[in-house]
């Protein structure tokens, strides 16, 4: 009789899946209790003549071990990403309101003024073209630049000398030197930071109609 009951008692590990599944958000704390209970019943019930594995139950000890381990640690990850996320989210709502300089060709023309920055690594003669939203070249400098950064402004008027409407403006920049090589040009924007896009991860800065992430940042200037 005592093998007959033995026999009929489940395994730990089969018992344990299905009590997990059954209840779902079960803690491993409470799963690691039904097993020692279960494993307890089994030591009970084993049959003399054929007792039970002892390296199956250490297996299954350390599979818990290592599960409550892993739980562990996926918490401890979860509050840094959330520390992660709260110090990305102060830190870009702490631009709003701020002058920002980032890579790119495409200012605003806002009131007449657009404003570009630009550097080349020695001095050389350079053809400016600012083409609107649809592509179209609207003006067209030429002008003599030096070695180092600097800024270039447009008051918004056309090559013809007709202003032109408010928007997107891009700029391209080709360059040469006085033997006629070409001198490669890196471009800048700046702009007034007026909002901040929290939905998105890691948070998007908004300067006028363009977006930003805070890795684009390479100047910031603030009022006052």
């Amino acid at each position: 009789m005592a093998v007959s009951a033995a026999t009929a008692v489940p395994t730990p590990s089969t018992t344990t899946s299905a009590a997990a599944a059954a209840t779902g958000g079960a803690t491993i704390t409470k799963n690691f209790d039904q097993f020692l209970q279960l494993l307890t019943t089994q030591l009970k019930n084993q049959n003399p003549l054929d007792p039970l594995d002892t390296n199956q139950f250490t297996q299954q000890l350390v599979q818990f071990a290592q599960v409550e381990q892993q739980i562990n640690m996926n918490q401890s990850l979860n509050a840094l990403i959330a520390l992660q996320t709260a110090a990305q989210t102060s830190a870009a709502l702490g631009f709003l309101g701020s002058t920002v300089v980032v890579n790119g060709d495409t200012a605003a023309l806002s009131a007449g003024k657009a404003t570009w920055s630009f550097s080349t690594d020695r001095p050389a003669t350079a053809t400016i073209n600012i083409k609107n939203a649809s592509g179209e070249v609207v003006f067209t400098d030429t002008r003599t630049v030096s070695a180092g950064p600097q800024e270039y402004t447009w008051n918004g008027r056309g090559t013809n000398g007709l202003a032109v409407p408010d928007g997107n403006y891009t700029i391209s920049v080709t360059a040469k030197d006085a033997t006629g090589q070409t001198v490669s040009v890196a471009t800048e924007v700046q702009g007034v930071v007026d909002g901040v896009d929290l939905s998105q991860n890691p948070p998007v800065l908004k300067v006028g109609s363009r977006s930003f992430t805070l890795d684009k940042i390479k100047q910031v200037t603030r009022k006052g």
